[in-house]
């Protein structure tokens, strides 16, 4: 009899955990993704809401900004979502299908050059800022005569970062460059300098800072244009800053940027910009995923030459600690 019961209690819970599935609740909400890609694991994002009864979302592809999903079904456990390509080589939609199993989700999606790819997500870390945040070390990350602390995010163009009368700088072709040491919360101050298109090939400056190397900060030749999320001072398709308080390219900017938990301050050029708003998710060209943990500042070298100095970190912690 004991048997017979154990068996239907098993029966019973297992009902109630398909039938959560089945509505589609444990699927709200945001996922930390990783995809293996051909070349090499890249991170991923995706958010799941419900409105109206409907599922819908957004994801953050390997490069790029955040994008909204055209299509999300989701029966029995089985998932799929469908949405158009935006820096992706390919014109066929992006197709991820995979299940939801406890608070894992894991599948399968096509690559650029139509090899299938497995990914996997785990759900995205809250993240709340503590209360009574107390200053920590302050961190010098440049010396001001060579980039040691630094690393390449590759080394398919070893050398390309260079220093410049006490200035970090990139050259043409170059890759992202990443600081050694990883911090949790912090504030971040630096100062930097695009070059003027005419040192820059004719194109206009595009860079960015990357914080715990997960969210970029953009910094680009944006002069006098519109405020906007993919613009200088913007957290890179999730957050607008008020205004745009970049200066001309050739002329030294400085930022101050302080993050807690997902909670990020931009000041440009003594102007704050951004106040203390929740940062989503990651931003395409992220090291990593692992939102959870700490990470590194990286600093964006693949598109046109910029200038860093004077680069420093003081580390935040909760008061009680």
């Amino acid at each position: 009899m004991k048997y017979k019961i154990s068996i239907l209690i098993s029966i019973l819970a297992l009902s109630t955990l398909t039938v959560t599935a089945q509505t589609g609740k444990d699927l709200l909400g945001r996922w930390d993704l990783v995809v293996d890609g051909t070349d090499a694991p890249y991170s991923s994002w995706l958010e799941v809401s419900e409105t109206d009864g409907k599922l819908t979302g957004r994801f953050v592809g390997r490069f790029g900004s955040v994008r909204p999903i055209r299509e999300i079904t989701f029966d029995k456990g089985a998932l799929t979502f469908i949405l158009p390509p935006q820096f992706e080589r390919r014109r066929a939609d992006l197709v991820f299908e995979g299940r939801l199993a406890g608070r894992s989700l894991s599948g399968t999606t096509v690559g650029e050059d139509g090899r299938t790819l497995n990914w996997r997500g785990s759900p995205a870390p809250a993240l709340k800022p503590a209360a009574g945040v107390k200053e920590g070390r302050t961190v010098a990350l440049f010396n001001g005569k060579d980039i040691s602390g630094w690393k390449l995010r590759s080394e398919k163009s070893p050398g390309c970062w260079s220093v410049e009368d006490g200035a970090m700088t990139n050259s043409k072709g170059c890759v992202d460059i990443i600081s050694e040491q990883k911090f949790a919360d912090f504030r971040l101050k630096l100062e930097f300098r695009m070059a003027e298109p005419s040192v820059n090939g004719g194109q206009r400056s595009n860079s960015g800072i990357y914080l715990r190397g997960r969210y970029e900060v953009q910094i680009q030749d944006d002069f006098d244009k519109p405020a906007e999320s993919h613009g200088a001072g913007g957290v890179y398709g999730f957050l607008t800053p008020t205004s745009n308080a970049i200066r001309k390219a050739g002329e030294w900017q400085s930022y101050e940027i302080t993050l807690v938990g997902r909670e990020v301050t931009v000041i440009l050029n003594g102007k704050t910009i951004i106040d203390k708003q929740e940062i989503a998710g990651i931003t395409g060209g992220a090291i990593d995923s692992a939102e959870g943990t700490p990470g590194p500042i990286m600093l964006q070298g693949d598109h046109g030459k910029v200038w860093f100095r004077n680069i420093t970190v003081t580390e935040l912690k909760a008061g009680n600690r």
